[in-house]
C-alpha cells in the first residue's frame, strides 16, 4: 500500500474512510480519516482499497457523495437477475460496469458496498460473488417478510400494551396471544408454565419482577383478567366453552328435535307435579306427584328429566357430557355439563310444558319401605314450581287445597325412620351457598328444613328403586356402595356436644362412597343397594343409568357393555374429584375474601375437633356463615365450646387467615 492510497476498514463492525499516510512498525499503517484522526491498523483490518488514485483526508466527504450517488439497493436485483442465468460470478468492478457502464473509484466502491452489505441476492465466496438461485432468494425474501411481519407485530402489541397501561381501550390483535396466553400459563402455572420465555421478556421490559405474582398482577391491569381471577379452575382440565360444532348441534336439536325413540310413552299429563328447587336453579331435573288410590293407599311418583330423549348414545352431545362429566356449581355461577339452551329448555322439566321423564312409583309399606314399585318412560307436565320456602311455608300453614305436599312430607319422614332402622347415619352440618354477583358476595347458611329433607328423600328412593330394576335385571349400571364406617362408641361420641361438633366427629369416620358395577350396600342411606339417577342433566353417571334403564325397558339391546361401562367410570372418577376440588377451592377462596372484607366484624364460633392439639390448632365452625376454617387458639379450649372471634389477617390468595378471639369482661 502506498502513501494516499483511500481505504475502508471496520470500527466495531462500522465502515470507515481513511487516506493512508505512513507505515507503522513492521505490518501496520497510520491512516488519516476526514476529521485528521489518525489511527493505526494492520493490514487485515482493511476491507477495500481504492486504487489508481491518490487522496487526501479532506478529499474523502467529496468521495461518499459521488458514492451516494450510485448506492441505490435496488440496482442490485438488476444485476442479479443479468448474472443468476449464466451462474456468473462478479467482483465491485464487473458490478460496477455492468450497473454503470463504467467502473470508476466511486462507482467500484458503490458497487463494493452494495455486495457487501447484501443479504439476499449474493454471497461472498473469496474476492467474489456468487449470485444466490431464484429459489434460495424467494426463501430468504419470505424470510425477510416474516421478521418484519413478527417486528410489527411486537411493535404493535407493546404500543397496545402502554396505551391500555395508561388506561385506554384497545382491541387486542390475534398475533398478541401467543404472549397473552404465555402470560397466562406463567400467572397460573408459575414455574411449571411451559413456553414462559415470552411472558418473562413480558416482565422484564415493563421492568416487572418475573414471577408469576408479577404476571398475575399485569394481566389484572391490562384488563383481562379480574383481581379474583379463578386460578383453581384455570389449572384444572375442566371445558370453560362449548366448541362452535356442539352449540352448532344443540342449536339443530332446539330448532328440530330428533324423532323421539320411546313411541309409547306413558302419558301422566294429568298427575299434579311439583318441582321444587332453590330459587336460583335453572335445570330442572325432577318433580313430585302422589296419587290418592281407591283402597286408601298412595301411590308416589318420583318423576326425572330424560335428556337422552335428545340424545343417541355416542353422538356429538353425548360425548361432550361425558368429557364434561358434571355441572360444576362456583360461586360466580355454574359450568353447565350441556349446552345452557338445552339443559334449562326442552331437557328440563318447565313448568305448563309437556315434558320427557322417566317415571319412578312406588308405594310404600307401613313402615316405609319400598313396596310395589315400577318405571316408565313417561310425558308429564308440570303443575307447580315450588323453592323450598314456598314448600316450607305451605306445610306450616297446612293448606288444604294441596293436601299432595302433605303426604309426600309424610311419606318422606316415614322413608327417613325406615332408612334409620336400616342403619342410616344422618349427619347435618350447616352449609354455605356462596354467590358472588360482579363485586357483591352473598353468603347463605342451608337449614335443614322439611321441604329439602322431603325432595332429599325421594330422590335416595328413586335411586333405590333403579339399583333394585338394575339387580333385578341384571343390568351392568354404576351402582354407589359405601363400606361400614367404623364409629367411635357411644359413650364417646355422646361426650361430644350434640350438634355441628358430634356431626363433625361422625362424618371424620365415614369412608368414601364407591362405584362400580356390582351392587353393594350403601352405609350411609342405609340401603342393601343404590345408584344416582335423579340428575341427568348435570352427572353423567346418571345419564348412563337412564340410557341403560330405557333401552331395557324398550326391550332393545343395552347400549353400552359392562366393560364400556366399567371403561367410562374409571375415566369419570377423575373428572369428577377434580371438578369438585374446584368447587370447594373456589368456596373458600370467596368465603376468605368476605371475611377479608368484613374485619371489623364479630363472629360466633364453635370449636369442632382438633387439628393438631399439641400445637393448639382447632377447627373452628362460623355458625352464621357455615364456614369451617383452621384457628390457633391462645389459652385452652374444649371441643364444642363457644367463643367469639374476628379476623386479624386474610389473605385469600395465599389462602392464609388468622383469627383473634374476643375476650369481654363481665360488667362489674
Amino acid at each position: 500500500m502506498e502513501k494516499g492510497t483511500l481505504v475502508e476498514f471496520r470500527v466495531h463492525g462500522d465502515r470507515r474512510l481513511a487516506v493512508a499516510d505512513r507505515p507503522d512498525g513492521k505490518k501496520n499503517w497510520v491512516v488519516v480519516d476526514e476529521n485528521g484522526q489518525p489511527h493505526s491498523i494492520p493490514p487485515k483490518q482493511i476491507t477495500y482499497e481504492v486504487v489508481g488514485e491518490t487522496y487526501k483526508p479532506s478529499d474523502i466527504p467529496k468521495f461518499l457523495k459521488e458514492v451516494e450517488a450510485y448506492s441505490d439497493p435496488s440496482s442490485l436485483e438488476v444485476a442479479w437477475e443479468l448474472l443468476v442465468g449464466d451462474g456468473e460470478t462478479a467482483d465491485p468492478e464487473s458490478l460496477a460496469m455492468l450497473l454503470f457502464s463504467d467502473r470508476s473509484a466511486a462507482q467500484c466502491y458503490a458497487a463494493y458496498c452494495l455486495l457487501s452489505t447484501d443479504k439476499l441476492y449474493f454471497k461472498q465466496k473469496g474476492d467474489r460473488y456468487e449470485p444466490r438461485s431464484a429459489a434460495q432468494v424467494a426463501e430468504i425474501k419470505h424470510q425477510q417478510e416474516v421478521e418484519q411481519q413478527r417486528h410489527q407485530e411486537s411493535q404493535g402489541f407493546w404500543d397496545r400494551v402502554k396505551q391500555r397501561l395508561a388506561g385506554e381501550n384497545v382491541d387486542w390483535e390475534h398475533s398478541d396471544r401467543t404472549r397473552l396466553d404465555a402470560l397466562e400459563r406463567f400467572a397460573t402455572l408459575g414455574e411449571e408454565a411451559t413456553h414462559r420465555t415470552p411472558a418473562l421478556e413480558t416482565l422484564a421490559s415493563l421492568e416487572r419482577s418475573e414471577n408469576p405474582e408479577a404476571a398475575f398482577q399485569l394481566l389484572v391491569d391490562l384488563g383481562l383478567w379480574s383481581s379474583h381471577e379463578n386460578l383453581f379452575l384455570r389449572r384444572s382440565q375442566i371445558p370453560l366453552q362449548f366448541s362452535a360444532k356442539v352449540l352448532e348441534v344443540a342449536q339443530r336439536c332446539l330448532e328440530n328435535p330428533p324423532a323421539d325413540s320411546d313411541t309409547n310413552r306413558l302419558d301422566l299429563t294429568h298427575l299434579k307435579v311439583y318441582t321444587i328447587d332453590d330459587e336460583s336453579t335453572t335445570e330442572i331435573d325432577d318433580g313430585l306427584s302422589l296419587e290418592f288410590l281407591e283402597n286408601g293407599q298412595q301411590r308416589l311418583w318420583i318423576h326425572i328429566a330424560d335428556p337422552t330423549r335428545l340424545l343417541s348414545p355416542g353422538d356429538e352431545l353425548d360425548l361432550e357430557a361425558r368429557k364434561r362429566t358434571t355441572t360444576v356449581y362456583l360461586p360466580t355461577g355454574m359450568i353447565p355439563m350441556f349446552p345452557p339452551a338445552l339443559a334449562t329448555g326442552p331437557m328440563s322439566l318447565i313448568q305448563g310444558k309437556e315434558c320427557s321423564a322417566l317415571s319412578f312409583s312406588v308405594t310404600l309399606d307401613e313402615i316405609g319401605a319400598a313396596q310395589d314399585y315400577s318405571i316408565h318412560i313417561s310425558t308429564i307436565k308440570p303443575t307447580y314450581r315450588l323453592t323450598y320456602d314456598d314448600v316450607d311455608e305451605m306445610l306450616e300453614l297446612g293448606i288444604e287445597a294441596e293436601p299432595e305436599i302433605a303426604a309426600i312430607a309424610s311419606a318422606a319422614k316415614l322413608r327417613q325412620k325406615w332408612r334409620e332402622a336400616q342403619g342410616a347415619i344422618s349427619i347435618f352440618m350447616p352449609e354455605s351457598v356462596i354467590k358472588v354477583n360482579g363485586d357483591d358476595i352473598k353468603i347463605h347458611v342451608i337449614d335443614d328444613s322439611t321441604a329439602r329433607m322431603l325432595v332429599a328423600e325421594m330422590m335416595i328412593l328413586a335411586g333405590e328403586l333403579a339399583a333394585r330394576y338394575g339387580q333385578a335385571h341384571s343390568l351392568p349400571i354404576p351402582y354407589r356402595y359405601q363400606p361400614q364406617p367404623e364409629l367411635p362408641p357411644d359413650e364417646e361420641l355422646l361426650a361430644v356436644p350434640a350438634g355441628p361438633a358430634r356431626a363433625c366427629a361422625v362424618r371424620r369416620c365415614m369412608p368414601r362412597s364407591e362405584m362400580g358395577l356390582t351392587p353393594g350396600r350403601h352405609a350411609g342411606l342405609g340401603l342393601e343397594l343404590y345408584t344416582q339417577v335423579t340428575s341427568p342433566i348435570r352427572r353423567y353417571t346418571d345419564l348412563l343409568t337412564h340410557f341403560q334403564i330405557k333401552a331395557h325397558l324398550r326391550g332393545e339391546p343395552l347400549p353400552f357393555s359392562a366393560e364400556e361401562i366399567q371403561d367410562i367410570v374409571m375415566c369419570l372418577g377423575t373428572a369428577v374429584k377434580e371438578a369438585s376440588t374446584v368447587e370447594r377451592q373456589t368456596n373458600r377462596y370467596w368465603g376468605l375474601e368476605y371475611l377479608r372484607r368484613n374485619p371489623d366484624e364479630v363472629w360466633e364460633a364453635l370449636m369442632l375437633r382438633w387439628l393438631r392439639e399439641d400445637s393448639n390448632l382447632g377447627l373452628i365452625l362460623l355458625e352464621e356463615l357455615g364456614l369451617e376454617l383452621a384457628m390457633r387458639f391462645g389459652r385452652s379450649v374444649a371441643i364444642g365450646d363457644r367463643l367469639e372471634v374476628k379476623v386479624t389477617h386474610c389473605d385469600p390468595r395465599s389462602d392464609v387467615i388468622n383469627f383473634q378471639e374476643m375476650i369481654f369482661e363481665a360488667a362489674q
